[in-house]
């Protein structure tokens, strides 16, 4: 009997500790696929986090830069150029002497109106003269017809003489005006020889060069161009998808290829209505004017400019791709919502404006929190409504993800302004990765926003 117990005890100890060891293994392999499908949902996930930063709706466009006022310098004489006193560059007065045309047969034709003009006037003395002559004469018949010692027809010649010579004084004093005449317009040709400054300004081009023959007669010849470099005019081209965006008066700015960290700020102008048609693309000129004061702007530079639809400044940003846009009905008139940093609450339209204004003004660090301008009259645009994942848990691997509804204000094509429905720091949803395949590179992750140098939280700082 103590035999067979033992026999028994002997074999069912290896079958009891191979059991175990199989339920330790399906435990371990239950427990590793549970942690490896939580760390598979999280690493599948791209997560973003809440933050404050400023948000601009911003039209883009290439432009050029021009002088917004300038002079081009002709010459109203023929001959050849003489003298250029000014090169490309040079700083000039108004009045200062720019160029000297050859003024010899000017000053000739001058002189030779002159002697014409004392010739005539001699021959007027003559005539005078003779008028007196021919008055005394006809005084003369006429005493004589009283006394019945002449006749009528002697009369009669004495009073034609003097009508004649008083006939060819008249003639002679109207050549004589317009000897005078000519004679003006010769000497103001003479002066237009020498070439003075209309305004002040930098000479930025010279078409004409020293010993040139200049021709008025076919048309007026361009020497030189003048223009004012402290305020230049932008001018860029708008395609008719946009131009429905821009309004006279908003604010606008600019990079050059120079100076890309540099904004040059200016206000919208004028949209040219005429459009330009480039192989059935339509384009409209928009203008505005930014001051030069250092002269680090040329003509002809190429601006990269952004019209600004709307802007937020310090305000809770997401990016774009972590929201999923809600069909809305139209509202007719829309609160205006300013973020105090606890929460949206509404405000009148003249408030806004008024905290708009001041954020611009005053220095970045005094700003006030949720700042907005919008599209119209300083008023932000129509909030919408839109769905976010948010996730409420602290477990990395393994988050709670929920949908919240929230509210968006000003969005750009990176990012979007958050209302209500956020807080700053929370966690968001903003893609899902996308397996490399074996034989291409690794593709683009979906969903992920896109970033522009310069940009924080999908806006631009000022």
């Amino acid at each position: 009997m103590n035999a067979s117990i033992s026999h028994l005890r002997s074999w069912f100890r290896p079958v009891a500790i191979s059991l175990l060891a199989l339920v330790l293994a399906a435990g371990g392999w239950w427990a590793w696929k549970a942690w490896s499908a939580g760390a598979k949902k999280s690493d599948e996930l791209i997560f973003a986090t809440v933050q404050r930063g400023d948000i601009e709706d911003l039209v883009g466009a290439t432009g050029s830069l021009q002088p917004r006022d300038y002079v081009d310098v002709g010459a109203q004489v023929s001959g050849q150029l003489k003298k250029l006193h000014v090169e490309v560059g040079t700083e000039v007065k108004e009045g200062q002497l720019l160029a000297e045309i050859d003024a010899e047969q000017s000053a000739a034709r001058v002189d030779a109106n002159r002697a014409s003009l004392r010739a005539q006037q001699a021959t007027l003395i003559e005539r005078q003269v003779n008028l007196e002559k021919a008055e005394r004469d006809l005084q003369r018949q006429k005493n004589l017809m009283a006394e019945e010692a002449t006749t009528t027809e002697q009369v009669q010649n004495a009073e034609t003489a003097v009508r004649t010579a008083a006939t060819q004084i008249n003639t002679l004093k109207a050549q004589i005006q317009q000897q005078q005449a000519s004679m003006r317009v010769e000497e103001a040709n003479l002066k237009f020889t020498k070439i003075y400054a209309p305004m002040a300004g930098t000479v930025i081009s010279i078409t004409a060069r020293q010993g040139q023959t200049l021709n008025t007669n076919q048309s007026a010849p361009t020497l030189l161009r003048i223009a004012d470099l402290s305020t230049m005019t932008v001018q860029t081209q708008v395609g008719e998808a946009d131009v429905a965006k821009l309004r006279q008066g908003m604010s606008s700015y600019f990079t050059t290829l120079g100076s890309p960290g540099r904004r040059f700020y200016g206000e919208l102008r004028k949209i040219e209505p005429t459009p330009t048609v480039t192989n059935n693309v339509v384009l409209y000129n928009a203008l505005f004017d930014v001051p030069n004061p250092d002269k680090v702007l040329m003509p002809q530079m190429t601006a990269q400019v952004f019209f600004v639809v709307a802007e937020a400044r310090d305000v809770l940003t997401v990016p774009l791709s972590a929201l999923t846009f809600q069909r809305a009905p139209r509202v007719q008139a829309a609160a205006v919502v300013v973020d105090d940093g606890n929460g949206s609450t509404p405000a009148s339209a003249g408030e806004a404006k008024k905290t708009s204004e001041q954020s611009v003004d005053k220095p970045r660090g005094e700003r006030a929190r949720g700042a907005r301008r919008g599209a119209a009259a300083n008023a932000p645009s129509t909030p919408r409504r839109a769905i976010v994942k948010v996730a409420t848990s602290s477990d990395e691997r393994n988050p709670t993800i929920v949908e919240r509804e929230v509210t968006v204000g000003v969005a750009s094509r990176v990012s979007a302004e958050i209302l209500s429905g956020l807080k700053e720091g929370e966690r968001i949803v903003v893609g899902v990765k996308v397996p490399e395949s074996p034989t291409k590179s690794a593709a683009p992750t979906k969903g992920a926003p896109l970033t522009a140098p310069g940009a924080t939280g999908g806006g631009f700082r000022r």
